[in-house]
Formats: structure tokens, sequence, C-alpha cells
């Protein structure tokens, strides 16, 4: 594990099985964070509903209603009343709703910003982000940085070779010591393949979420 080899043949398991998507496919993924480009209001809005609705569902099912919610916002703009009998969840609705509604400040202030870390920071502040949400919507904004969720914690345990750290894993508040085995993962395997650790992140995640990677 963790070889270049290893990390090639993972990412070609995954194409050859059409897994190779997130919210975007991995080309456009690969690409966004080699050449970063700038969102309209309604992409960054569209980003934004993404990450917000992904969160404890699986990918196909998050892709199915993005595309509905987003349907139904560019043609009935922030209905509350519309949005929630197509998904029922009233929190999540509501953060949408306000992300929208204010998408054109929202995107604006949010590319006045050149530092990355101050880019998280601003993210974590929107409706129901949260500080591994910020990040994943960070990265698919082309800002190469990884998604510290369940699974890439786990696999950084394995990575450092302390089991010890499994006790830490918290979705909620992510542990120091994790992050710096996370970290160190990916640096070694941004090393080796010479690609981006957002790109990598997103790779890893697929594998696992899929059983390529079973620990």
């Amino acid at each position: 594990m963790f070889s270049k080899q290893w990390f090639f043949s993972l990412e070609k398991q995954l194409r050859d099985c059409g897994h190779d998507s997130d919210n975007q496919s991995f080309d456009e993924i690969l690409e966004n964070l080699q050449n970063k480009k700038t969102y309209s209001p309604d992409d960054f809005a569209s980003h934004c509903a993404y990450v917000i609705l992904a969160g404890g569902f699986s990918q196909k099912t998050a892709k199915r209603i993005h595309e509905t919610i987003i349907h139904l916002l560019k043609s009935h703009g922030a209905n509350f009343d519309i949005l929630i009998k197509n998904f029922n969840n009233k929190n999540k609705i509501n953060a949408i709703c306000k992300i929208w509604e204010n998408r054109e400040k929202l995107c604006n202030d949010y590319y006045q910003i050149t530092d990355l870390e101050n880019k998280i920071n601003y993210l974590q502040k929107l409706p129901h982000i949260g500080k591994i949400t910020a990040n994943h919507l960070a990265r698919n904004l082309g800002e190469d940085v990884v998604k510290y969720d369940i699974w890439i914690q786990r696999l950084g345990c394995v990575f450092a070779k302390k089991p010890e750290l499994f006790d830490k894993i918290n979705n909620g508040k992510l542990c120091n010591e994790i992050k710096e085995a996370c970290d160190e993962m990916f640096n070694h395997l941004a090393y080796n393949t010479n690609l981006p650790r957002g790109y990598i992140d997103v790779v890893l995640w697929k594998s696992l979420q899929t059983g390529l990677i079973k620990l």
C-alpha cells in the first residue's frame, strides 16, 4: 500500500468501473486543481448545495437530489415550500435557500480572499458548512486541499502505523495527531505521483467508499 503503483492501480480500477467522479468527473477535478477557474455566483451556490446535500447520502443519491434542487432553484428561485417537497430536510433546505438568495455577495466575497486558510475559514461560516465540509467545498472550487472525513482519517492511521489513533477518529472534531498522519500520507503520495493532494484525496476516498481499499 501507499506506493505510486498502488495509487495508479486504484485510479485505473475506478475509471474502468465508471466510479471516477465526485460531483465532477476525475478529469474535471484534476483540471480544476491544476488550472483553477473562477466560478459564477450560480455555480458557486451549486457547489455549496452539493456538499450540503452530500452529507449522509451515497454519491449517486446526492447527485440525483442535487440535480433536482438546482433545477428548482433556477426555475422557481429560493422557494422553500417547493424545495422541501422534493427534499424533506428543513435545515439543509434553509441553508441552500440562504446561499442561493445571497449567492452574488457570497461568491464575490470568497474570491476577494487570497489566502487559502482564510478562504476555508470563510466557507466554514456559510450556512450548514462545517470544517470538514468546508474542505470538501474548497476542493470542488479548485483549492488543493483534502477532506478529512472518517474514511481518510482511518487510512491516515494505517499509513502512520498507529492503530491506537483509531479511538480518536471523529468526524466532528479532527484530532491533530490524525490530521498530521493524513497530511504525511498525502505529502508522500503527492511527491511520488506528482499529483495534487486534492485529487489524491478524491481517488482514495472513492477507493475506500467502493471497497477497493479494505481496512
